[in-house]
């Protein structure tokens, strides 16, 4: 199964179909100003996360020799501040598509990294590290979940939610065996999970939302004016692994609804998690498929908070490799980022099915160490985080509404 995986992550990247979906695609990089970004050489796995007063914050990881650092940084009027530490380790895990994540509520700072719990390659934990001084100084780091199995625990979203944070996370613990020293989950069902942390870092409540899900791709949550919801690939008993919703609506959880149908039978996870976000009861989707062994990347809206969805639209040019992005515009519109073979490439889409000519963002790399782009908004500006794979460094740029 192992084998199989590393096959698909390696050529499902060059998967292209001759569908261009794309009215009128151009290439209008001039419109793109590139930022002098606070990371130094040796740094990768970006993050970037916007709060409810519009300002932006990058996080990422520098590697040093054995030692990976947790650094974040704050932008002002298109100038980064100097990187702050939030954790350093030896025995991290760190990987090209786990990114570690940041979220603010004023003061309140919460985010999170991996470290190993075992000698085996795919055993490690969540750590949740707070503050409550705007990230000047970082208190004890400590574990998202009480099953202290040596299994997989990864692929983690934030997000203020009340007077707490809201995570989700995918969670291995019935993949734990004591003869594979906990695989990747293909020896029991990976499972997703979400709780409620306080500003403190203290669990208030945990829930498990979905008992089979796909086993290694990034989970994504949003708050509406109902409640939270997240959005992750699901994993049916015949290997369907679609795009599900589950929605805390009056004090608990929906149970898991398919967002589009689209039927991609895989037998190993594809590593290419979708993204939501919503104002107030609106939310958009993006995510990449390949049915028919296709690569797309579509894009859902619906009003009513997840309940129900509008017909998909389809934003690829035909070399979509995934790794999207999305942030909501106002009410009608979003603007997604993606990968089109080895190019970051944005547009704005509308709910009514229209959408604007693409924009060429960067030419980056196809190869899994260029990692997932990322998108932020704040005020009339959307803002673009990427690795770049032969510098070994990250770039930021922005573009104006």
């Amino acid at each position: 199964m192992k084998k199989l995986l590393t096959a698909l992550l390696l050529t499902g990247a060059i998967v292209s179909c001759s569908n261009n979906k794309n009215d009128n695609p151009v290439n209008t990089s001039d419109k793109v100003m590139m930022l002098t970004s606070p990371a130094s050489d040796s740094c990768a796995e970006p993050y970037l996360f916007t709060d409810k007063n519009g300002h932006v914050y990058l996080s990422w990881i520098e590697k040093r020799g054995k030692e990976s650092t947790l650094k974040f940084s704050a932008l002002s009027n298109d100038d980064w501040s100097d990187p702050v530490t939030i954790a350093s380790g030896t025995n991290w895990f760190v990987n090209w598509a786990d990114y570690p994540v940041i979220a603010t509520d004023d003061n309140n700072f919460l985010a999170h990294f991996l470290e190993k719990s075992d000698t085996a390659k795919f055993t490690y934990d969540v750590k949740l590290i707070s503050s409550v001084d705007s990230g000047r100084t970082w208190g004890n780091a400590v574990t998202a979940h009480d099953d202290r199995k040596k299994a997989e625990h990864g692929f983690v979203s934030i997000l203020p939610y009340n007077e707490h944070f809201f995570i989700c996370w995918l969670d291995g613990r019935k993949t734990a065996s004591e003869e594979n020293g906990g695989g990747h989950g293909h020896h029991g069902e990976m499972t997703l999970r979400a709780a409620l942390i306080d500003k403190r870092g203290r669990k208030v409540n945990e829930w498990e939302l979905d008992g089979r899900v796909c086993d290694c791709c990034q989970t994504s949550t949003a708050v509406t004016s109902d409640g939270p919801v997240v959005v992750y690939r699901d994993r049916s008993d015949d290997e369907v692994r679609d795009m599900s919703i589950v929605r805390y609506v009056n004090g608990n959880w929906t149970l898991p609804k398919t967002i589009h149908a689209d039927n991609w039978q895989i037998k190993a996870c594809p590593v290419n998690g979708p993204r939501v976000d919503a104002i107030k009861n609106n939310l958009a989707i993006a995510w990449f498929s390949m049915p028919d062994k296709k690569g797309q990347v579509n894009i859902i809206f619906s009003n009513d908070g997840g309940a129900t969805f509008k017909e998909s639209i389809r934003i690829d040019e035909g070399k979509a490799i995934g790794r999207v992005d999305i942030v909501m515009l106002d009410e009608k519109s979003a603007m997604v980022s993606w990968m089109e073979g080895s190019s970051i490439k944005a547009v704005k889409v509308y709910a009514d099915g229209k959408k604007d000519s693409s924009i060429m963002i960067a030419s980056s790399s196809e190869a899994r160490s260029s990692g997932f782009p990322q998108i932020a908004r704040s005020g009339n500006k959307i803002f673009f985080a990427w690795t770049d794979d032969k510098e070994k460094t990250i770039k930021v740029a922005s573009i104006s509404l």
